[in-house]
């Protein structure tokens, strides 16, 4: 199962207004890259027939297969601190994640 927490949701979503497009849902996903092997993306996109739609906090996500079992147990945070990280991606599945958390193994 994802998790987003509060903060991220309520990004999302917003982020999701300005796209004025309702069609749009933030899609997660793994590819390979990175300095770890391995890195995370979003973006926004239109749903396809493999994809699982997860809905956490009144906000949709979208997921293909591949990055759904990567991704397993994830929580997606949104930090707007002082040091403005942006979203941070917790994957207890990582064995090993770069100094950005970008990216994984």
């Amino acid at each position: 199962m994802i998790t987003l927490t509060e903060r991220a949701a309520k990004q999302i979503s917003t982020l999701q207004s300005d796209l004025n497009d309702g069609t749009k849902v933030l899609r997660i996903f793994v590819e390979s890259g990175g300095c770890s092997g391995m890195q995370y993306g979003m973006s926004f996109d239109e749903p396809s027939v493999e994809d699982t739609v997860i809905e956490c906090h009144g906000v949709k996500v979208l997921m293909d297969p591949k990055s759904l079992e990567v991704l397993k147990d994830v929580t997606i945070d949104f930090d707007d601190g002082l040091h403005g990280k942006g979203f941070e991606i917790k994957n207890p599945n990582a064995k090993n994640s770069c100094g950005c958390g970008r990216s994984f193994n």
